[in-house]
């Protein structure tokens, strides 16, 4: 399922389609700090790595007619780039998430969406420089909206994946079980993007050279040795009874569960800046942890609780590809585009933690 999503981007992305889909946007809603916090996330929804870079043209055009800084075009960019990454299907660290903690994918999806609304909430502060203006030339007599309809046929593979993902996983499930059979909750995700894979390549009349070049690039073998070595590891720790002996560490030293769930993953996140390995290397410990304690029951909030922070300090890395290119693109620092930062992630983390108390109560 992770290597069907990276093919799927790619051929997006080798199609121009993406790029076309920004373009036919631009015009379809006048406020700026609206466009602002849209393009970037409209890229957002592929899990391209280093997509933040396809984004920041666009960024950069409106940010300079309203005369932003360099690190609050940087901070924007990268922020909204990733709002959806708590509970968007298409992203590996969701999908790998719910396969070691056993939970229903759609079910996951449901009760983390709210994290994105609170990321966009945190993330809108530094758009008060805009202060809700509405750029001239949408006043002007001149200008007409473009049509809506050439925007839906640009997004129209990612709503195949997603629409078509729920109605044939939950269609195929209702049937089988009239049989007493049953099939692996993803099929309907894996089938989706088999049908949206090959409609990208016969609208845009991909050749077969530009196909074989997106099979065989380099990245997607990386993707799929590290989903293959994490699952690995995980077999390792269970069999040589590592996580066991962690797991009876951790409480011989008498530390509460729900601060473990926030600190291990937020450290891990934060020094390899890449979701899918703090969730491959610290969710089996504590999985463990949780189902040894009794916990079990509770294992959504507990997984919500620890994407959320180790998502945090995979946002707050400076080895994130996307926050480096961000910031070399819009010419700015580290420091700088630190001062927005900490702030939305300080929110966001407190919000898991309130989010936590009502999911687990």
């Amino acid at each position: 399922m992770v290597c069907l999503i990276l093919v799927f981007s790619h051929s997006m992305e080798m199609a121009g389609q993406m790029q076309r889909l920004l373009e036919r946007y631009q015009g379809l809603i006048a406020r700026p700090r609206i466009n602002m916090v849209v393009f970037p996330a409209l890229i957002g929804l592929l899990p391209m790595p280093g997509g933040a870079i396809f984004s920041a043209p666009m960024v950069k055009t409106l940010g300079n007619k309203l005369k932003l800084t360099s690190s609050q075009l940087s901070f924007i960019n990268y922020w909204f780039r990733h709002i959806w990454e708590y509970w968007w299907p298409l992203y590996p660290g969701v999908l790998l998430t719910t396969a070691l903690a056993n939970l229903n994918l759609w079910v996951f999806v449901a009760f983390l969406f709210p994290l994105t609304c609170v990321a966009l909430l945190a993330g809108y502060w530094p758009l008060k420089a805009l202060n809700g203006g509405v750029d001239k030339s949408y006043n002007s007599g001149n200008f007409q909206r473009p049509p809506l309809l050439p925007f839906i046929k640009e997004l129209l593979p990612i709503l195949i994946v997603i629409c078509l993902g729920l109605a044939s996983g939950a269609l195929l499930s209702a049937v089988l079980k009239q049989y007493h059979l049953s099939i692996t909750k993803e099929l309907g995700l894996i089938f989706s993007l088999l049908v949206a894979i090959r409609w990208v390549w016969h609208k845009n009349r991909l050749s077969s050279a530009q196909r074989r070049q997106i099979l065989i690039q380099k990245q997607l073998l990386s993707m799929f040795y590290m989903v293959i070595a994490i699952l690995v590891f995980k077999g390792m720790l269970e069999d040589s009874h590592a996580v066991q002996m962690i797991s009876q560490e951790l409480l011989h030293w008498h530390i509460p569960l729900m601060p473990i769930c926030i600190i291990l993953p937020f450290i891990v996140g934060g020094v390899v800046g890449i979701t899918i390995a703090f969730v491959g290397t610290t969710f089996p410990i504590l999985i463990s942890l949780i189902q040894t304690l009794g916990e079990a029951q509770h294992m959504l909030p507990y997984m919500m609780l620890a994407l959320a922070s180790g998502f945090v300090g995979v946002l707050l890395s400076p080895l994130h590809l996307c926050l480096l290119l961000s910031n070399e693109y819009f010419g700015t620092t580290l420091t700088p585009v630190y001062r927005y930062l900490w702030l939305p992630c300080i929110v966001l983390l407190i919000t898991a933690c309130g989010y936590f108390f009502v999911l687990h109560g």
